[in-house]
């Protein structure tokens, strides 16, 4: 299978950036503020292969008219595609870059998606304008401070019957960050069973990446 060497080598080069305990719980500190840069390591065609985005919409059976957040939505490479899947609802891009806010709201522009917007997030939460279908969080969690409290914060955020789908890199996975640096599934779910949320899916669809999908409790 075809990889897109840049993606991983920046996966690696963030992993091995240092780590902060937060209450027990370590995220990873980063700057991603030259968007343009990144932009072609995360919207690289190659990840398409491993990443298998329109699998992961599907599985996620979304209506037309879905309001979804993609926190730490980086240049758009989900949240672009999530906004075609709801050409009825609203995709709420959040990222702690500012850089990558006026990147995604550009690429919106100009691709026609007057139904994706672009908004800071904070550290204690996305800081979303309106409530959500959909929480969708692909290779943030481990950046996220206090994610028992970010998540149990961002429960008044969902929608009555709202969900939370995590991804990120299996701990046996070939490629990716180096296994130190990875959060085990089980560890997530035990962090989100502490913000009161129950597993209720856990689609196997994807050959690097684990995905659990959230409820509250």
């Amino acid at each position: 299978m075809a990889i897109g060497r840049a993606l991983f080598a920046a996966l690696a080069l963030l992993a091995c950036m240092p780590l902060v305990a937060q209450h027990g719980e370590q995220h990873m500190h980063r700057r991603f503020d030259d968007a343009e840069k990144w932009s072609k390591v995360f919207d690289d065609p190659a990840r398409d292969a491993w990443q298998k985005p329109a699998e992961i919409i599907a599985a996620l059976r979304l209506q037309e008219d879905a309001s979804v957040a993609d926190i730490g939505s980086g240049t758009g490479y989900f949240a672009v595609r999530l906004a075609r899947a709801v050409p009825r609802g609203h995709v709420y891009g959040a990222d702690v870059e500012q850089d990558m806010v006026r990147f995604l709201t550009d690429r919106a522009a100009r691709e026609r998606l007057p139904n994706l917007t672009s908004h800071v997030a904070g550290e204690h939460g996305p800081n979303l304008p309106a409530q959500v279908d959909l929480a969708l969080v692909v290779d943030t969690y481990h950046h996220i401070p206090q994610r028992s409290r970010y998540f149990e914060r961002l429960k008044s955020a969902l929608r009555s019957g709202g969900r939370i789908a995590i991804i990120d890199f299996k701990l046996d996975s070939p490629t990716g960050p180096p296994v130190k640096h990875r959060i085990p599934p089980d560890q997530v779910k035990a962090e989100m069973e502490r913000a009161g949320y129950k597993l209720v899916e856990q689609p196997d669809l994807l050959p690097y990446q684990y995905f659990l999908v959230f409820a509250p409790r």
